[in-house]
């Protein structure tokens, strides 16, 4: 069974920068897209970014591009995002996913099978 467990969450102020990380375990990911979504008060769950385990095609929703990047370490089994020049419109609870099937175009919630438990995400102005 895929576990997925966040970590790195916490208060920041705008212009900051937080990096999450997503441990991963229970399967073998190297068929898998893993990603990162959030959902902030009286909000949808959206998609922030995604890529596949091998540490290609990296995706980003667009108010993120040039802010926030994506990668994987193979080695520690885990995922990351690194989160710079945070605003306050940033704030909200991180979600990490997976989906088996290698797949860099995956954006729905629907889309991944498995999820992390969440850690809160806030930006002061």
């Amino acid at each position: 069974q895929v576990q997925l467990v966040e970590s790195g969450g916490g208060l920041v102020q705008a212009g900051g920068s937080l990096r999450l990380s997503c441990a991963a375990s229970g399967r073998t990911f190297s068929s898998y897209t893993m990603g990162w979504f959030r959902q902030a008060p009286g909000k949808e769950r959206e998609f922030v970014a995604s890529i596949l385990w091998s540490g290609d095609s990296a995706n980003y929703i667009d108010s993120v591009k040039g802010r926030f990047t994506i990668s994987s370490d193979n080695g520690k089994n885990t995922v990351y995002l690194q989160m710079n020049s945070l605003k306050p419109e940033d704030t909200a609870v991180y979600y990490c996913a997976a989906r088996y099937l290698r797949y860099s175009r995956f954006r729905l919630t629907d889309d991944y099978h498995d999820w992390g438990q969440g850690t809160q995400v806030t930006v002061s102005s």
